[in-house]
């Protein structure tokens, strides 16, 4: 499993669109799908945070927390922006920051509250993708949606990828 730093630096262009997309509102944001203790899905909406020393995120007691405690496979997906479907996701496992003095310097860094109860996971990326519609390509747009351009990177040290890679598909 790949750090984001070694994402980053195999594919410097696709981690920028990424990047730029995940924080295209300012602050990180995005779609977290965790595993439920019964195998099924859960979705949640949080604040990833990207630096060059990797991709992380602080997250409280909460049943995602206990997703990610007890089974740390997690699918991230990028939130819409408004004038285009452009999109990134990433997949992998979240491991618990256990490290203080990392977690210190992020927490302080971001203005993390420090009396609440939120751990820091950081996410290792086996696959990253994005894909770009350029313009809009509303429900109502008068033209046929453009097929995307689409850019996927697969971990090359990891010997088989557990995660399927979406494929877009225009409304």
């Amino acid at each position: 499993m790949a750090t984001w730093s070694e994402f980053a630096a195999d594919e410097p262009r696709l981690a920028t669109a990424i990047r730029l997309l995940m924080q295209q509102y300012g602050p990180g944001l995005g779609y977290l799908a965790t595993v439920r203790a019964d195998g099924g899905p859960r979705v949640h909406p949080v604040s990833p945070v990207i630096t060059d020393n990797g991709l992380f995120c602080f997250i409280i007691d909460s049943p995602k927390r206990r997703d990610l405690e007890r089974d740390g496979r997690y699918a991230l997906h990028s939130f819409p922006p408004e004038e285009s479907d452009d999109e990134a996701y990433l997949a992998g496992r979240a491991h618990p920051v256990t490290d203080p003095a990392k977690v210190g310097r992020l927490a302080s860094d971001l203005g993390a509250v420090p009396h609440v109860d939120w751990r820091l996971f950081e996410f290792s990326v086996d696959v990253a993708m994005v894909a770009q519609r350029g313009g809009s390509t509303g429900h109502y747009a008068a033209a046929a949606p453009r097929q995307p351009a689409v850019q996927v990177w697969l971990d090359p040290t990891s010997g088989s990828v557990s995660h399927p890679v979406p494929t877009p598909v225009a409304c």
